[in-house]
Parts: structure tokens; sequence; C-alpha cells
């Protein structure tokens, strides 16, 4: 079974963060996957740094450039992570746009993924009926989960479409703004959380964007499985570098 559904049948809520690889330092990334795992965290998305991240917000794409600038590149990130499943148990996850996977070449990318030991992929910029029609084969010969984006705004059919291709957790955005722009929950979000949540879906959500805090990681996890922390991560490796990993983990449980 693939890990993510292995962690997904836990009773405990999830707790996910999301980082761009090679940032702080261009060989930082296996190091703070590393320190997250031994503090407890529960799956990790390790973001493929992108010269336009459309959805991302200020902290993440001031990340990925510098991510960039240090030199990281699909086949770094690749290289980086060939003996990761030596020292990691948790769900990986390689959050990343479209077009630098088909430069690579995606039944190329596919299987460096599963080489490695990769459990999924999250591309904002894949619609899933492109997906579904063109690349889901090839996703499944390679055991990759594909995990899609809904929003307040995705329309309930779409909602049940992303659910029928989907084999592991859908990704619940909290509102319709880029990461890293909220600070806290509303009554409006609260009604969408809990709209999703009697929908009754095949497969757990978690939800993502304007998690920041322990407050914020219960507000959502009260109707999902699980929430991703990614601009409030990465703001700390910014002003604390990988030194004070426990801190930030400690500071969300």
């Amino acid at each position: 079974m693939n890990r993510i559904n292995q962690k997904l049948q836990e009773t405990k809520k999830i707790l996910s963060i999301y980082f761009s690889a090679g940032y702080p330092n261009l060989n930082d990334t296996v190091q703070i996957i590393q320190d997250l795992e031994k503090n407890g965290v529960d799956m990790i998305e390790i973001g493929l740094p992108f010269s336009d991240p459309l959805a991302d917000g200020p902290t993440i794409q001031a990340s990925s450039t510098q991510a960039l600038h240090n030199g990281m590149t699909t086949q770094v990130l690749f290289d980086q992570l060939k003996d990761i499943r030596k020292t990691v148990a948790i769900p990986l996850v390689i959050m990343g746009y479209f077009n630098p996977m088909l430069q690579f070449g995606i039944e190329n990318f596919c299987q460096k993924c599963a080489e490695i030991g990769i459990d999924g992929l999250i591309i904002p910029d894949l619609p899933v009926d492109v997906y579904a029609d063109e690349y889901k084969a090839t996703f499944e010969k390679y055991s990759l989960k594909n995990i899609f984006l809904i929003t307040p705004q995705t329309a309930v059919e779409r909602i049940h479409f992303i659910d029928s291709v989907s084999d592991g957790f859908i990704y619940m955005v909290s509102s319709a703004s880029v990461t890293g722009s909220q600070t806290g929950f509303g009554s409006a979000q609260e009604e969408y959380f809990k709209r999703i949540a009697d929908m009754n879906l095949k497969n757990p959500q978690v939800i993502g964007f304007g998690i920041n805090n322990k407050e914020t990681f219960n507000q959502a996890t009260q109707f999902a499985k699980g929430a991703i922390i990614g601009s409030a991560f990465i703001q700390h490796l910014t002003e604390n570098g990988t030194g004070k990993i426990e801190d930030f983990v400690k500071a969300i449980r």
C-alpha cells in the first residue's frame, strides 16, 4: 500500500509541512526532511522550485527564487533524494508546476520518483480532466498518487469528479488567495470546511493555505483529516536557518 494511504488510515490528525527544495541553502533538503520526520511531522511536501509559481505567495516565491539561484533543478533534487528512503519512512510528496516535469519528460519524471520512493505529486496547474485523459495511466504505472486542489469556488460536480479520479487525499485550499496571505479563519471558511466534510467524499481532505500556528491547525483539522503548513515554516527557516525545526513543530502540535 502507498505510504500516503497508510498514513491516512491512522487515527491522528495529519501534520504536513511544505518547503522549497534547495532553501535556505542548496544542500539543506535532506537534512530538513530528516529533522521534520524526527520531530513528529506526518508527511512532507517538497517544493520543486519554478520561476513562475502562480499559486504561491511572496514567502514561498522568494524561497523558490533563492533555491533556483542556489542551483536547484529537477535533476539536482533527484540526486539529493536518491538515498532518502534509507533514513526517512513517512510519505513524501513533490509539489511543483507542470512545465519542469514536462521538460524532464513525464514518464522519466514518474520513473525517477518511483525509484527514489516519492509517494505522490501535487501539480496545481495540471487540470484534472487533462490528467485523467492523458497522464493517469502513467502515474498509476509508477504507483504515484496525484493530489488535486479544490477551493471554496470549485463546483460540486468538479469536486465529485476530482474525488472519483483520486486515490489519496484532496488538497483543500482554505480560500481563493495565494499561500501565506491569511491570518486565521473566519466563519465563511469554517462553513466551507463543514460543507465539504458533509459531502462524505471517498478521499479524505487535508487543508492548506493560512495554517500557521496551533490555533489554525486545530481549526482546520476539526473538519478535515489534516493540515498543511508552508509559508510559516519557510519564514521560520528564513529567520532561524535549519537549526530550530523542533521548536517550530512543537509549537503546532
